[in-house]
Parts: C-alpha cells; structure tokens; sequence
C-alpha cells in the first residue's frame, strides 16, 4: 500500500473507533434508538470509503504490477481475488 494511501486509511480508522466507541457509550446510556442506528448508518459509510480506498490502491498497483508483468496465471489470480473480495461487498 502506497505510504499516502495508508496514512489516509489509518487516520480514517481513527476516527472510526472513534465513532464506535462513541456508539457503544450511546448505548449504554440508553439513548434514543434512532439516534443510535443513525451513527451505525455514518459508521459503515466511513468504512465503505476505507473500502474504496484500499480497493483502489490495490486495483492501481497490484492489479496493474500483475498485467505489466505479463504473466498470465498471476493476471488471473489479482482479477479472481478482485472479483470475489467486491462480490462479498456487495452482500
């Protein structure tokens, strides 16, 4: 992972404990439920940009590394790993 894209990432999981740790004093002091599902909602959201992040670095440095290089078996292996990691995101 390129030093930009990590730094960007963990800032960005900092902040989401950040947030969690937030969700769980919420519900220990009982509050309003929508309230608590709301900040669940921005949780996830905050996850899925790490997601795209790291998803995007991957596709623009060991994707690409793998069809510069021109071997065929490793092409296939990056694109089946793309391929699955994206279609259990999508569950």
């Amino acid at each position: 992972m390129r030093k930009d894209i990590k730094a960007s990432c963990q800032k960005r999981l900092s902040r989401i404990e950040g947030q969690v740790r937030g969700l769980a004093k919420m519900v220990e002091e009982d509050r309003y439920c929508i309230d608590v599902v709301t900040q669940i909602s921005a949780v996830r959201a905050a996850l899925r940009r790490v997601e795209e992040e790291v998803l995007k670095d991957h596709v623009a440095h060991c994707v690409e590394q793998a069809i510069a290089s021109g071997d065929k078996a490793d092409q296939r292996r990056k694109i089946a790993e793309l391929m699955a990691v994206v279609g259990r995101a999508e569950r």
